[in-house]
């Protein structure tokens, strides 16, 4: 028997909810998150880094964050630097102690906060001309440039698709088209 094809939500820039940083160094716009009784799940946000400094902590979660605008941005940590540069996803702990330093201006990144006792993250920059299926597990998908649909239907630039992937659904991006692909299966 057929699975039923996954049915994408677009969410849009206007549909994100923006709020300025506590310490003033930046604006996060959240798109998406789950939340149990006891927290996040995970949250997906574009944060906008005007300037240096400590990055927020976020105990018992994980982060994978890519830059997709700007030269980068170097995360000095206790560990040593994780250079975070434009479309190479980075992963680490969210409760790493961390200060910021832009590489050449301010930039914008994808965030994914997750629950690594939950869940299991992938986070992929994929360039066209290509198309996909996904499948079980949650996935969403980020349009950074170019011409891409999500089960036929066109995704603007910097809009979301959504996804419950109970099913199977069908991503598109043509020749110079850009995004970023994110993918969360449960563990429990």
């Amino acid at each position: 028997m057929a699975k039923e094809p996954a049915m994408f939500q677009i969410l849009t820039p206007d549909t994100y909810v923006t709020s300025p940083w506590k310490n003033g160094g930046g604006i996060t716009h959240e798109i998406a998150k789950a939340e149990t009784a006891q927290g996040w799940r995970w949250r997906l946000s574009i944060a906008e880094v005007a300037t240096d400094g400590p990055f927020s902590r976020y105990d018992g979660m994980s982060r994978i964050l890519t830059v997709i605008e700007g030269n980068g941005i170097d995360l000095h940590t206790p560990e040593g630097i994780l250079q975070a540069r434009p479309c190479k996803p980075v992963a680490f702990s969210g409760e790493l102690p961390i200060d910021s330093r832009m590489v050449d201006g301010p930039i914008k990144d994808l965030n994914l906060i997750y629950d690594a006792r939950l869940l299991r993250a992938e986070v992929v920059v994929l360039d066209g001309p290509c198309q996909m299926s996904i499948g079980p597990g949650w996935a969403g998908f980020l349009c950074l440039a170019g011409e891409v649909s999500v089960d036929k239907t066109p995704l603007p630039a910097m809009a979301f698709a959504l996804a419950d992937t109970g099913g199977v659904g069908e991503i598109t991006l043509a020749d110079g088209a850009r995004g970023v692909l994110i993918r969360l299966l449960d563990l429990v």
